[in-house]
């Protein structure tokens, strides 16, 4: 049975990602004052301006402005023809401390309050209620689905033939699209390639579409997943002059299936940029995704999803779910107890092993948290892949 699969990434120049790139900016730059602070900074951004609002409480003292400015000109928005400029948009800030009700389950867990569990890693709770995501499966060498790795790919293949002046015609602002085909649930071509793409003025639609497919498609899409029934969709609408804020308003956490597997998991919701670690949101996803991806690298299973849940002050999950779509070697309820026995789940144990409290985290708001074995980023090691094998064959042997 044939089915197409399609999956979404866009440049760093993306209005929304302009604004994850820079509430993460902000993060960096707090946190490389005061490991422990607590962030949640969003942005909004339109013609002419960009907002800053959120929480932050902390030892720090960081310039908004100045971080916001700097971030917008390192994207390509340096000047008024692409449309936004970094250095003279209009900048407004509004942060505040975080709420003293929410800090009063983060700094003890409702664990340390009760005395049911002691110790640094039972101190934190976790930030918020709500449920985190993890996937991995072995479709690429990342352990990504294909069409998420392929569409990452093609849209930092942008930003280089831009940044590099190779197509100095290209704007900052661009989006990809990447539709596999499968044939009994095994990769057979490449059947649709989506790039728009910001150009100026003064170059037409042909060039743009011939210079798509011979410097950013060819280098990037296998030759043996290309057919001649694959179609290529460059600029549809024939023009993208008009690009970033100016042509359409950008938010942060707007792009979260961007940000994770392309659609090909589940998603609890929750965006990651501008927030610490003590948001579950963003460090159990990461966790989630470190679990999913070991269990996959140990070969107990082809393809799994991991869930996690939490309620808000409490460091320990409400609950732990695997899912591997009847590939794994063992049941489902088997492998969720080996997780259970193998990884501690608490925030601050999560922080500690994943490395979470450093500043790290601009660089991955643009083209993707997950896969990006580019960033040496600790959630997508798989130190943990023998000892899983060495745990279920033991259990299997029992």
């Amino acid at each position: 049975m044939k089915r197409l699969f399609t999956s979404e990434s866009v440049t760093e120049g993306h209005p929304d990602k302009v604004c994850d790139q820079v509430s993460d900016a902000v993060l960096d730059a707090i946190l490389a004052q005061d490991p422990k602070a607590h962030v949640a900074c969003e942005c909004a951004a339109k013609t002419g301006f960009l907002m800053i609002f959120g929480e932050a409480s902390g030892n720090f003292d960081v310039d908004y402005e100045a971080i916001a400015r700097k971030t917008i000109c390192e994207i390509g928005y340096d000047r008024d023809e692409v449309c936004f400029n970094g250095n003279t948009c209009d900048i407004i800030v509004h942060m505040e401390e975080q709420s003293a009700d929410i800090a009063m389950g983060v700094n003890e867990s409702y664990e340390t309050k009760t005395g049911t569990e002691k110790g640094d890693d039972a101190l934190i709770g976790a930030g918020d209620q709500g449920m985190m995501f993890g996937y991995a499966c072995k479709e690429t060498p990342e352990l990504m689905p294909l069409s998420t790795q392929m569409a990452h790919n093609l849209a930092k293949r942008l930003a280089e033939v831009r940044k590099s002046g190779e197509l100095a015609y290209l704007g900052p602002d661009g989006k990809t699209q990447v539709t596999v085909e499968y044939d009994n649930g095994v990769i057979t071509r490449i059947d649709t390639v989506v790039i728009s793409t910001q150009h100026s003025e003064d170059v037409s639609l042909e060039q743009v579409r011939n210079d798509m497919i011979e410097h950013v498609v060819k280098p990037i899409i296998p030759e043996d997943l290309i057919d001649d029934d694959t179609k290529y969709y460059v600029n549809p609408t024939g023009r993208f002059v008009i690009g970033g804020p100016m042509g359409d308003s950008g938010l942060t956490g707007r792009k979260i299936i961007v940000d994770t597997y392309g659609g090909h998991s589940s998603h609890g919701g929750g965006a990651f940029s501008g927030k610490d670690p003590t948001k579950v949101d963003r460090s159990a996803a990461y966790m989630a995704r470190y679990i999913a991806k070991n269990v996959v690298a140990a070969g107990i299973a082809d393809e799994c999803e991991v869930q996690l849940a939490y309620a808000i002050g409490v460091a320990e999950p409400v609950s732990v779910c695997v899912d591997t779509f009847g590939t794994g070697i063992v049941d489902n309820e088997r492998i969720a107890n080996l997780i259970r026995a193998n990884f501690d789940m608490r925030p601050a144990a999560i922080i500690r092993k994943l490395g979470l409290d450093k500043p790290q985290y601009r660089q991955l708001a643009a083209y993707g948290h997950m896969g990006r074995t580019d960033l040496g980023v600790k959630w997508e090691d798989t130190d943990m892949a023998n000892s899983l094998q060495l745990a279920i064959s033991g259990a299997s042997d029992k």
